[in-house]
């Protein structure tokens, strides 16, 4: 059994049975026939589908908007904004399936040589809770529509989420079992993985779990994606517009609670504007609203669970006894922990040299370009980097340097259905979004004829 809490409340939800080894084994099966039928029919027959899903995602929007705030404590109209996102990843794939999956033709010595596109067949997807939905849309939408069957092993703690998304395929007409839910703990994970059934693996989380299930699969050599989270940096330089540039860093840290693996984990701003950037970073941080996540003007809720929370505590008590300095925050309440600004932060301690999964941010002063260069390399993480400066033709001669999967100039690092999404180092290998993402789980076939 597993139970769901309320992180705000800290009351249970619901209690749901796990999957028994037979359930898990008949639905592999099940994925497994629905792929025969699936991997047939056109391109253009499976959009219709996802044509049909948009539809429904704006019908059910509120319900599983609200069944997100309840389960990890997402504030409301940052889960509205999330939906919305999903529906927008759905028309950029509709727009542009047939020309990602349309092969081309090679000059040879032969008289005809091409490539096709074709689905690998089932897909196991692992995904996380900090974005219940957007997470799985994008794994999920690219990879059916080129012609896979998917199961989903969701985060338990969003169980409820989880169940919603198996019934908005079934709602929005996909053949039986092209999507399902699979309701198993982590333990049985590698099962799974290692069913012969199952061709390639998606995984969104930590470390442990990219390691556990990466491993599982180069074991039965299947293809896996690993997109196992990131520290980046934003860098600050001399000649930003602190205006335009403030607003973003808050946005960059603090959305969905700091629970994100893109958002900006380590602030580096060069000496000549430190004071004035942390006089409005501090302030405008100061002024984001806590509280109740239902409430429409709470930016900033509680943290999906209790001992995550207390984790960003302990990253944060243990650098202060290391020298660090709190600016701001750095109390918790349960499941709450405050918007935290920390100072006179070294390489050395946990909120720079780990990844801190909550609202917690140092920021460090540097002098030149290339010590923040090093500075941001300087992590086990290579996910992305933001910079902020008015001189964007002498940055981009420069992204090069960054070992990072994405550099954003003037922008907080974001994924965006038509950019190529992923890391490098341990955030893991592989792509999402784009053309790239729905390239990942399909044969890239030669056809070679004299």
């Amino acid at each position: 059994m597993l139970s769901t809490t309320n992180p705000f409340t800290l009351k249970n939800i619901a209690d749901y049975q796990y999957f028994s080894k037979e359930k898990i084994e008949t639905a592999i099966q099940k994925s497994s026939d629905a792929f025969e039928k699936w991997s047939e029919i056109s391109v253009s027959e499976r959009l219709n589908f996802i044509k049909s899903l948009i539809n429904t995602l704006t019908k059910n929007k509120q319900l599983l908007a609200e069944t997100a705030v309840a389960e990890m404590g997402k504030p409301l109209k940052q889960a509205l904004a999330e939906l919305h996102k999903c529906k927008l990843l759905c028309e950029f794939y509709l727009q542009n399936s047939d020309f990602f999956l349309t092969g081309r033709k090679i000059n040879t010595d032969g008289c005809e040589s091409y490539t096709k596109y074709e689905p690998l067949g089932v897909v196991l997807g692992i995904m996380p809770w900090n974005f219940p939905y957007w997470q799985v849309f994008r794994f999920v939408i690219p990879t059916i529509i080129a012609g896979n069957t998917v199961l989903l092993k969701h985060s338990s703690n969003v169980a409820g989420c989880s169940i919603l998304l198996e019934k908005l395929f079934t709602e929005a007409g996909f053949p039986e079992n092209v999507y399902q839910n699979l309701l198993i703990p982590g333990s049985d994970v590698k099962k799974v993985i290692e069913n012969k059934t199952v061709k390639a693996i998606s995984l969104t989380g930590s470390e442990k779990a990219g390691a556990s299930a990466a491993s599982a699969a180069a074991n039965q050599i299947k293809k896996a994606v690993l997109e196992l989270g990131g520290s980046n940096a934003l860098i600050v330089l001399n000649d930003a517009d602190l205006e335009k540039t403030i607003p973003e860093a808050v946005i960059a840290r603090f959305q969905n609670t700091g629970q994100s693996c893109i958002a900006a984990k380590r602030f580096l701003v060069q000496r000549g504007v430190y004071d004035t950037f942390m006089e409005g970073f501090t302030a405008q941080v100061a002024a984001l609203k806590s509280g109740d996540p239902m409430n429409e003007n709470t930016y900033i809720g509680p943290m999906a669970r209790v001992d995550l929370a207390e984790e960003v505590e302990k990253q944060v008590n243990d650098s202060v006894a290391m020298g660090a300095k709190i600016v701001l925050g750095g109390k918790r309440n349960n499941a709450f922990y405050e918007p935290t600004i920390l100072t006179n932060v070294t390489p050395d301690m946990p909120v720079f040299s780990q990844e801190v999964f909550g609202p917690a941010v140092p920021v460090i002063p540097f002098d030149t370009f290339e010590e923040a260069v090093a500075l941001s390399n300087q992590s086990d993480f290579g996910l992305g980097v933001s910079i902020f400066t008015s001189d964007i033709e002498a940055i981009k001669e420069k992204v090069h340097r960054f070992q990072e999967g994405a550099v954003f100039i003037n922008a907080l690092v974001k994924s965006d259905p038509a950019l190529p999404f992923g890391g490098i180092k341990r955030s893991g290998y592989g792509r999402e979004l784009s053309m790239e993402g729905i390239h990942e789980f399909v044969n890239v076939k030669t056809v070679y004829i004299k």
